[in-house]
């Protein structure tokens, strides 16, 4: 394994990674998925809402919410809907 000390936060690991094509073809590809995950995240923790209680609003389990929230999920579209729903945040997906 490379040494990984000259990785002192991951902003540093991230720019070094992507120096290489694969990488970030590959990042590119997944950065959609992330960002949606990310904003959903932010919005859950700004209203102060739990996993949990995000599950029972949306009438699915709390592991549900975790294998989204850790991209290990596909999310089909009526599951972002509902979350839109139960976290009264609007969310817009668009094609370009």
């Amino acid at each position: 394994m490379k040494n990984l000390s000259k990785y002192r936060n991951v902003e540093n690991f991230k720019k070094e990674s992507l120096k290489n094509p694969k990488v970030k073809a590959e990042y590119g590809r997944l950065e959609p998925r992330y960002r949606l995950i990310r904003q959903v995240l932010d919005a859950r923790i700004k209203k102060r809402i739990t996993q949990k209680v995000l599950a029972v609003k949306m009438g699915t389990k709390q592991s549900a919410i975790a294998r989204f929230e850790s991209g290990s999920t596909n999310p089909t579209l009526s599951f972002i809907e509902r979350l839109s729903r139960a976290i009264n945040t609007p969310i817009t997906i668009s094609v370009s």
